[in-house]
């Protein structure tokens, strides 16, 4: 494949937010790259983050750091619940979210349903490791749009519901909306989990705090705003936002059960985890 110019030969997602810019190395032309009705997804190879996806411009995952991400958006949700059997993903289509439900041997059933079947696709070809469970039998890979999907499902019918979106843009959008989390609440049992990607601890408070207070306004009784790094996103600190239906506090996760799951993980531990539902106090002041 002919090397790019040398001028050329770096991806920039430039994020005016916060007045930043993160450049990577590319060691080749574009891979890959496909327009959606939905969006524009490209596929990049770099020199030291392996392959990069973006979408309209935003890097979503490398091969290097994506285990932060995805670890983080699951196993503090299924660890807090007593007996996780059955889980939605909204979003997720490059399944690494998919493939970290499916390694706890509780789960019956985990639904993933992202609107852009083209996502997962690629991440088919260009990212196989995230993908290999797509074919366990627990797993039910759907691509429509999640808010309709969510509406039609069954009250008290997931245990877990984990939103697993791109910024609040575009076919996004509406993933951060009140009535989107009233719907999420409903379709939850007693003791389920939310989790919703938050962006930015660092740059995105003002968003973290609408997400908490649409939480609350649906009734969820405990909540917490994880931290993690994650070095491909703007400022280097990314979150999750985790919600518990029901009187239990999250402080009340199944710690020996983590310690000793029968998986390993590159990130996450019960010793992060506790660590993580300390919310720093920058961000503490924020939020009130």
């Amino acid at each position: 494949m002919p090397m790019l110019p040398e001028h050329d030969l770096w991806f920039s997602e430039i994020h005016e937010p916060s007045g930043t810019a993160q450049s990577w190395y590319l060691t080749a032309q574009r891979l890959d790259e496909r327009r959606t009705p939905f969006q524009h997804i490209e596929i990049f190879a770099t020199r030291t983050y392996g392959r990069l996806m973006s979408i309209d411009g935003c890097v979503m995952l490398t091969t290097r750091d994506n285990f932060l991400y995805h670890e983080m958006m699951t196993h503090p949700a299924l660890f807090s619940h007593h007996n996780p059997q059955h889980a939605v993903i909204i979003g997720g289509g490059d399944c690494g979210t998919l493939k970290e439900v499916l390694r706890h041997k509780s789960i019956q059933s985990a639904v993933q349903i992202d609107i852009d079947e083209q996502v997962t696709r690629l991440a088919e070809l260009y990212f196989p490791e995230l993908c290999e469970s797509n074919g366990d039998p627990r797993a039910q890979l759907l691509f429509e749009d999640g808010l309709a999907w969510i509406k039609g499902a069954d009250d008290a019918s997931a245990d877990i519901i984990i939103i697993d979106s791109t910024d609040p843009v575009g076919p996004a959008e509406g993933l951060f909306g009140p009535g989107f989390v009233e719907q999420c609440f409903r379709v939850l049992r007693d003791g389920g989990l939310m989790v919703q990607q938050s962006e930015s601890p660092l740059v995105h408070q003002q968003l973290i705090k609408g997400i908490r207070g649409n939480m609350i306004a649906a009734g969820f009784a405990d909540l917490r705003t994880l931290g993690f790094p994650q070095p491909c996103y703007p400022s280097g600190w990314w979150s999750a936002t985790l919600a518990m239906k029901g009187e239990r506090s999250l402080d009340e996760f199944r710690y020996t059960d983590a310690r000793n799951k029968s998986f390993t993980t590159l990130y996450y531990t019960p010793e992060v985890h506790q660590g993580t539902l300390r919310e720093p106090p920058f961000l503490v002041k924020a939020l009130t």
